[in-house]
């Protein structure tokens, strides 16, 4: 999910025998500190076996589920739960990037960056691999109505580099002829 998020609930798979899995459930509730919140992956066919049963469960996710569908429900019960969710961060190779402080660091070491600074840097390492041109750099990072050259962006490269030290500088490849990419392509290169 890419956050701390600390869960105390459980998630219960009703399969084949969906009373058993609901009397996990209520065996759930029962305790001298009851288990909350609780998700049911259920399937399409046992649908019915949860009518008047909401009491027993907080939510539940059909099964088979995307995966994306399932962190938006556990998200939303940690919510109502009250649970706290830690910074929304990205981390790679000793750098992390606190995206609601606009804070850096590498191995614990705060980095001092400029806004435009930060914003290529998370650009980057929200898409691990991935290779794009200067021009594609400009108008993502920099927005369309940027009118300066496509050189700006190898000026900020530069400037991160030197920022992350020599030990992270290849945190972020050129690709000749192409542009740069932050981290390892998925072919080793």
């Amino acid at each position: 999910m890419g956050n701390d998020l600390t869960w105390r609930g459980a998630v219960i798979v009703l399969g084949e025998s969906p009373e058993t899995g609901l009397a996990v459930c209520r065996a759930l509730r029962k305790r001298d500190v009851p288990i909350e919140p609780l998700l049911l992956l259920v399937r399409g066919g046992h649908l019915g076996d949860l009518e008047l049963r909401d009491e027993l469960y907080d939510d539940f996710c059909l099964d088979p589920f995307h995966p994306r569908e399932l962190e938006a429900r556990l998200r939303h019960l940690l919510w109502r739960a009250g649970a706290t969710t830690g910074p929304e961060t990205i981390e790679y190779g000793g750098l992390a990037l606190n995206l609601e402080t606009y804070q850096a660091a590498i191995d614990n070491r705060p980095i001092d960056l400029t806004y435009m600074e930060y914003e290529l840097l998370k650009f980057l390492a929200q898409h691990p691999g991935r290779v794009f041109t200067r021009e594609t750099l400009l108008s993502r990072v920099w927005g369309y109505e940027y009118y300066g050259g496509a050189r700006t962006v190898d000026v900020h490269v530069r400037r991160l580099r030197a920022k992350l030290g020599e030990e992270h500088a290849g945190l972020i490849t050129t690709v000749r002829s192409v542009g740069y990419r932050f981290g390892q392509s998925r072919w080793g290169a």
